[in-house]
């Protein structure tokens, strides 16, 4: 990150941050140091304070999973369904496996954080959302119906996420790689041939 000028540095120490402690505990004197960034420019670069910081966090992890998407399919010689979900299940289970279980999504953070606001919640669906647009069409080029890859999409994402939260409680990445199990084979059939 160290290339890019200091707002984006402390977008992305944002989203670290939400991710390994959420919003509440996320301080801005915390991103500032993180991203080793001017004490002043937090104000210059945000003025809407801590509210507009994390939203921009939160939309910048829903592009980071939406572009993910695109890299998954690229190193797929044969994509279908379920390749696609246990690639996306694979970052997790590897990211877990590399360093432990104390950061997660960082929008399913902002999502369930009590103190965040309206707005945050608007960020963190629109984050959803663009995770799930990628899915949907690449879901579409391997024949599963539009109709159907919509709602494919919104299985698949919040299996993973929901599997995230169970492998973080258990210290074990079993519900991630149950869900690419049991779900690979219905993802597939949903395919028209």
């Amino acid at each position: 990150m160290s290339q890019h000028g200091p707002r984006e540095r402390m977008v992305f120490s944002a989203a670290q941050l939400i991710r390994r402690s959420g919003v509440t505990a996320t301080g801005l004197r915390d991103v500032v140091a993180h991203a080793e960034a001017p004490r002043g420019s937090l104000g210059h670069y945000f003025p809407g304070g801590k509210e507009q910081l994390v939203n921009e966090a939160v939309d910048w992890a829903g592009r980071y999973a939406a572009n993910r998407v695109d890299r998954f399919l690229a190193g797929m010689t044969r994509p279908t369904p379920s390749r696609l979900f246990a690639a996306m299940v694979r970052q997790w289970t590897d990211e877990f496996r590399a360093i432990g279980y104390g950061q997660g999504c960082p929008v399913a953070a902002a999502t369930v954080d009590a103190s965040v606001t309206d707005s945050t919640r608007s960020a963190a669906a629109a984050a959803f959302t663009a995770w799930r647009a990628p899915i949907a069409r690449a879901l579409v080029g391997m024949g599963v119906p539009a109709r159907r890859a919509t709602s494919a999409a919104t299985l698949m994402v919040s299996a993973v996420e929901g599997a995230i939260l169970i492998a973080r409680a258990e210290q074990s990445p079993r519900a991630l790689t149950t869900v690419a199990r049991e779900l690979g084979p219905l993802l597939d059939s949903y395919v028209i041939r």
